[in-house]
């Protein structure tokens, strides 16, 4: 399995059998170039313009925007109600948590979400294996947020997402930097990749966090 960052939230994880692309971004909202991609499967955690350019995704994707159960492609994926909302942005409404299970590797994408997850999800996501996990606060959980709940769900791997990036446009200026979360987590040796190639017997023992590099 190969996960690359196309940046804000959103990845493309490639299995076997599908790929899936995670949260797409408009390009004219963000300021960011969107790659060309290609996806079997994209996931929305909520209809924002920075999460849900379904557009830049080629091909016939089978989009998926509600809490429920999937099976597509021999993916697995399960997605979960919560809240954007955050203490500074009170009102921004509903989020979906995706737990995709592909290649026997499970990966959870916490979307937008604002604070930690309710009680019921948490049993859900719990020691899932990579965890994607906003940390640039303002819109989303905070780097402190950001490793309460990592705390809480212990996964092997933490991809940051949602952070600040050389070329966002004005509205993401009160983003934090991923370097503000790796501090807060603690941890020694986060490693940047330009992708992360992983699968079920060469995951890490102990918490690793893994900084992807934006593909251009």
């Amino acid at each position: 399995m190969d996960i690359i960052y196309l940046g804000i939230s959103a990845f493309r994880i490639k299995g076997k059998s599908a790929s899936v692309v995670t949260d797409p971004f408009s390009p004219s909202f963000t300021g960011l170039k969107f790659p060309k991609t290609e996806a079997d499967i994209v996931t929305i955690s909520h209809d924002h313009q920075d999460h849900s350019y379904v557009q830049g995704i080629e091909g016939e994707p089978f989009v998926i925007n509600n809490p429920g159960e999937y099976e597509i492609n021999g993916v697995s994926i399960f997605g979960f109600s919560s809240l954007h909302n955050t203490k500074s942005h009170p009102d921004l409404g509903k989020n979906i948590i995706y737990l995709i299970e592909m290649d026997g590797v499970r990966i959870c994408h916490l979307g937008d979400l604002g604070s930690s997850p309710a009680s019921e999800v948490l049993e859900e996501i719990i020691e899932t294996d990579i965890l994607m996990i906003p940390v640039g606060g303002d819109f989303t959980a905070g780097p402190k947020e950001a490793a309460d709940i990592v705390g809480k769900i212990e996964p092997k791997i933490i991809i940051p997402m949602h952070y600040k990036l050389e070329g966002m446009a004005e509205g993401y200026a009160k983003l934090s930097s991923v370097e503000d979360f790796v501090k807060e987590m603690g941890l020694d040796g986060a490693e940047t990749l330009d992708k992360l190639a992983v699968n079920k017997d060469r995951l890490p023992q102990e918490t690793k966090i893994i900084i992807l590099e934006k593909k251009s």
